[in-house]
């Protein structure tokens, strides 16, 4: 060292192998190190250390070892250079352990590699935690798997500790006096501070040109009987079907697997028809178990939204076992920024995704709601475009039994879907002219499909208007009239599309308003949720000499096309109890707002807003 230990950076103690102590001490010695007996060791410590204080006495900093040992008390040879003082242990017990910026040094045998890892742990404790650490040694492994394990910012191999802390001289660390200690020692920086840290640096950020994207399944098959594309699709020979009871029941798994049948080399079939509304994270893991043992090369997922839900949570958890359902969960403002990176999929298997009902648009889009059932019912929307499914088929005979409740509530969750697209923040060009087609094939078609199961160009017309809409909001995305309805139908049991039907008035005239609070997203340049209802309604020729009118005439569509299709027009009319839904309240309003629809609505939510939502839509005012 130099300067008589007065660094920082400066030995404190030395930890030694028992194999080498012999040698060790041998060679200190004749290069003028003294070792201290335990008399001698008492006297310097009670010099050194201020006991009172458990540190350091100032007036030993940087003077020379021998006249330390002298105003100890203790007579040392002439031009000694350190003192060495024999502890047990690194601990406060012993003080010479303590930081003493002198060549004054605290001196330990260890059993071995493992004990004096701990020792050098110890002594950081101490008081040197982020600072410097020292290792000498032959063993390049054991110097890297040191450096691996002490809490510091510089960890020097086979050099002197200040001069290869302070840089250049042993190694290419930068040269300087004001070592950072990081988080460790509660800095804000591990680095070597020089003069590029005393540089005043100005950083002009312009609004960013955010790159806006439109994605969608590669193939999209629509049309009677197109389905039986699955006879000619390429490379497939394991086929794994996942549906629900009520498919095997009507016979539509028998129709995809006849087509699989008349392929001309033969397909193996397994089906998993245990999918649940609301599918669990407990029905996925079956799944997987299922897949694992069938080892499919293409998933068919034959249903509604659960049951294509349910197969693209086992499609994740087939291919990638090891992935956090945590993770998958968290929230993020933009899809291709999040903190947690979906894998990618396809590796092992395709994905088909058939549509036996028209509401969810989950055979095209990058969605997925999984329900936690062990812990409150709570629905998750899961959001990645490797969830998008290789091939949707939109084939209308598979929608053609739907029973009534079944089609409002499906066709108004459409409904939903096209508006929240049309007016989210993220909503574009691509996403406009799709979502205005939905609404105006809702408005045209849903009530002659309610009507009458047999008018089948009513039911193909919705069938598209729920694919349309569903390519719509898997690329602008939704808002928060599905983060209500997906905690309020998870906590009552209410059918999704229906509950996104009773709050759909309600959150109009919300967001119309001007906002309380603006959602961030750099492509929003202004709040025009107002003026884009306003769009809608002229689109639907609902009249209105001002956009309040117009706003209003939408609302009374809305209404109007409830009462058509039987819908209830409230939570209260949906059976749930004043008592129990008041109850609920509270924590309904706070999941709701922590939903990941919640962040592209054009109105940005406090959590009494959305309570007072629930609170509108329940009572029907």
């Amino acid at each position: 060292t130099f300067d008589n230990g007065m660094i920082c950076a400066s030995e404190q103690a030395v930890i030694v192998d028992k194999e080498i102590k012999d040698r060790f001490e041998k060679i200190m010695k004749e290069n003028n190190c003294y070792f201290l007996d335990p008399k001698e060791t008492e006297l310097v410590t009670k010099y050194v250390i201020n006991l009172d204080k458990m540190a350091v006495n100032p007036a030993i900093v940087g003077h020379p070892a021998e006249e330390i040992a002298k105003n100890a008390g203790v007579e040392v040879p002439a031009g000694t250079k350190i003192l060495l003082a024999p502890l047990p242990e690194p601990s406060r017990e012993y003080p010479l352990s303590l930081e003493k910026l002198s060549p004054v040094l605290a001196y330990f045998v260890c059993e071995d590699e493992k004990q004096g890892f701990q020792y050098a742990k110890a002594m950081l404790e101490l008081g040197g935690l982020g600072h410097s650490a020292v290792i000498h040694s032959d063993d390049h492994d054991l110097c890297v798997k040191y450096g691996e394990e002490m809490k510091v910012g510089r960890v020097i191999a086979n050099s002197p500790s200040s001069q290869g802390a302070i840089g250049d001289i042993y190694n290419t660390n930068t040269p300087s006096l004001t070592l950072g200690c990081g988080s460790f020692g509660r800095n804000s920086t591990t680095s070597n501070v020089s003069s590029v840290n005393l540089i005043n640096k100005k950083r002009i950020a312009q609004r960013r040109v955010n790159m806006q994207w439109f994605k969608i399944p590669p193939k999209i098959y629509f049309e009677r009987d197109s389905v039986q594309y699955l006879q000619a699709m390429p490379n497939i020979s394991r086929a794994f079907i996942v549906s629900d009871p009520m498919m095997v029941k009507l016979g539509y798994v028998d129709k995809v697997l006849y087509y699989l049948r008349k392929r001309e080399s033969y397909c193996h079939c397994e089906i998993f028809s245990e999918v649940e509304p609301d599918p669990s994270v407990e029905t996925i893991q079956n799944g997987v178990r299922a897949m694992n043992a069938f080892q499919p090369d293409v998933i068919i997922a034959l249903g509604g939204g659960s049951a294509i839900d349910a197969a693209k949570g086992m499609w994740l958890f087939y291919e990638n076992p090891e992935t956090s359902f945590d993770g998958l969960r968290l929230k993020f403002m933009d899809i291709r920024k999040r903190a947690f990176h979906f894998p990618n999929l396809g590796k092992k298997t395709q994905m088909v995704a058939i549509p036996t009902t028209s509401g969810t648009g989950s055979e095209v889009t990058s969605f997925s709601v999984i329900t936690d059932k062990k812990n409150g019912n709570i629905k998750y929307p899961l959001a990645d475009y490797e969830l998008t499914p290789d091939v949707a088929i939109i084939d209308p005979q598979f929608v053609s039994t739907m029973p009534k409740s079944i089609t409002a509530d499906t066709g108004m969750d459409v409904l939903t879907h096209a508006i929240e697209a049309y007016v989210s923040v993220m909503a574009t060009d691509y996403t406009d002219g799709l979502a205005i087609k939905a609404i105006e094939l809702i408005f045209d078609y849903l009530p002659r499909s309610w009507r009458d199961a047999n008018d089948t160009e009513a039911r193909e017309k919705v069938h598209n208007a729920s694919c349309i809409a569903g390519m719509a909001f898997s690329n602008a995305f939704l808002g928060i009239n599905h983060s209500l309805a997906h905690k309020l139908g998870g906590e009552f049991h209410i059918p999704h599309g229906r509950a996104n039907a009773v709050l759909l008035p309600y959150v109009i005239a919300y967001n119309a308003k001007k906002p309380s609070k603006f959602t961030i997203f750099p492509k929003y340049d202004k709040f025009v949720a107002d003026k884009r209802y306003a769009q809608i309604a002229r689109y639907l020729g609902l009249g209105g000499k001002t956009q309040e009118e117009q706003i209003a005439n939408l609302i009374a569509a809305i209404r109007n096309l409830m009462k058509e299709l039987n819908v209830p027009m409230s939570i209260r009319e949906c059976g749930v109890d004043e008592k129990t839904f008041l109850e609920a309240l509270p924590g309904l309003s706070e999941r709701a707002f922590e939903d990941q629809c919640t962040t592209a609505n054009p109105r940005y939510p406090l959590v009494s807003e959305l309570a007072e939502i629930y609170r509108q839509a329940y009572y029907g005012e």
